[in-house]
């Protein structure tokens, strides 16, 4: 499931619920692995699921069916 990516990471914010919260940091005080490690492997598991969605490939297809509906 997981690919390949850059190690370099970007800062965001995000909202989760109270309960999300104290159950991370459970799980975090028992694992010893940082909250923000579980939340990139929800994204990942996420975009993994939908990949053919946002696949670039997928991309260039549409793109390609627009131009030959112009011709």
């Amino acid at each position: 499931m997981l690919r390949l990516m850059s190690r370099r990471k970007v800062s965001t914010t995000i909202y989760i619920t109270e309960e999300q919260n104290v159950e991370l940091k459970r799980l975090h005080e028992i694992t010893k692995v940082p909250v923000a490690e579980y939340i990139r492997q929800g994204i990942d598991f996420i975009l993994e699921r939908h990949r053919q969605i946002v696949s670039p490939q997928r991309q260039l297809d549409f793109e390609s069916l627009l131009l030959a509906k112009r011709d």
